[in-house]
């Protein structure tokens, strides 16, 4: 099958690439960004999936699409932005899948959308977004939702995935390995708060899982949660860490109010120059005080078992670490404010 994986250069993105192409399946990758030189064989086309005309191109010939593409940074991005690319986005998606005969897409979009919703968080929950990702990735689900209401044989599965981590990321855990291993890290509160995660190559082979289901074992448009279970709290994760690193955790553990005020000073910097500091007070409450919890009973259900615990997720990614990835820096790619058009794909 000829497969298009928008954002295929990230994160998420890679793993689809390596298992798909392993399966035998023909790809095309749409991404501003080049992929790395170690992927297997594909199509690259630089493009925008807010540009029409280079979403018709990438698109041309193939059967399914994944949609990873995404504006998904905390930081240094746009309100509008967020809108443009996950939104209108995914309506350019929708309008070449109908010019082109394209009736099968997945959409990652996230737990973000339950924002301050209370728990317990499942795919029949209330949705209310408190960010501009969140809201964002909300009204993305609308528009395939109403591309999918038009029948004759279109179909979305939506994925909503959890804090994702692995090999060759650099976001939360990273930063939290990062930590640990340099001797800097603080505990802060008794860190009983959960934090639901979900281990890259485990919903990249759930997400597949669904895709081999029958049209009649799924609707149409029919969205999944994926978190890895059971949850771990903060304390937890950051014990496991540890533990992988050869390392005992910390004796002491300060008061979260101490841990505000030994922060103030990056808050301080954070305001006056906008910068994306390390520390910071709401960095500091989303690890220790702040729970995450999100269910995945109905991945269960339909007979999905994860393949990598969650502690043996976190092991894989520290020997990566320190066989390799502490000494890289991460290289953070944001979807500009307007749209990038390219002439031709690569």
């Amino acid at each position: 099958m000829k497969i298009l994986v928008t954002g295929g250069s990230g994160f998420i993105g890679s793993y689809f690439v390596e298992l798909l192409a392993e399966q035998g399946h023909e790809l095309v990758i749409l991404d501003l960004i080049a992929p790395p030189d170690w992927y297997p064989a594909h199509t690259y086309c630089r493009g925008d999936i807010r540009d029409p005309a280079a979403v018709h191109r990438a698109m041309d010939g193939c059967e399914r699409v994944v949609h990873l593409a995404a504006a998904h940074h905390d930081f240094g991005i746009e309100h509008d932005t967020y809108y443009a690319v996950n939104e209108q986005g995914s309506q350019v998606m929708c309008d070449a899948m109908d010019d082109l005969g394209v009736c099968d897409i997945t959409f990652f979009s996230t737990v973000a959308v339950y924002g301050d919703a209370p728990e317990p968080h499942h795919e029949e929950a209330p949705t209310k977004p408190n960010s501009p990702y969140g809201g964002s990735k909300l009204k993305g689900e609308a528009v395939f939702r109403a591309w999918t209401d038009k029948g004759e044989g279109r179909r979305c599965l939506v994925i909503r995935p959890t804090v994702t981590f692995g090999v060759r990321n650099f976001a939360n855990m990273y930063s939290l390995i990062r930590q640990i291993a340099s001797g800097k890290y603080l505990e802060f509160g008794p860190g009983v708060n959960i934090k639901s995660l979900s281990y890259v190559e485990n919903i990249v082979d759930a997400t597949l899982f669904l895709l081999g289901k029958s049209e009649g074992e799924l609707q149409p448009f029919e969205i999944f949660n994926y978190i890895d279970k059971p949850d771990l709290t903060s304390k937890q994760i950051s014990h496991a860490v540890f533990e992988s690193l050869g390392k005992k955790p910390p004796g002491l553990v300060l008061p979260l109010w101490v841990g505000l005020v030994l922060a103030l000073p990056f808050d301080i910097v954070i305001a006056l120059t906008g910068k994306n500091l390390p520390i910071s007070g709401a960095r500091l409450k989303k690890l220790f005080h702040t729970q995450t919890k999100f269910e995945a009973d109905k991945l269960a259900a339909a007979g999905y078992a994860p393949k990598v615990p969650l502690a043996e997720g976190i092991d894989r990614m520290v020997k990566w670490y320190l066989a390799e990835g502490g000494k890289q820096t991460a290289d953070w790619h944001q979807p500009p404010r307007d749209v990038v058009v390219v002439e031709e794909a690569i």
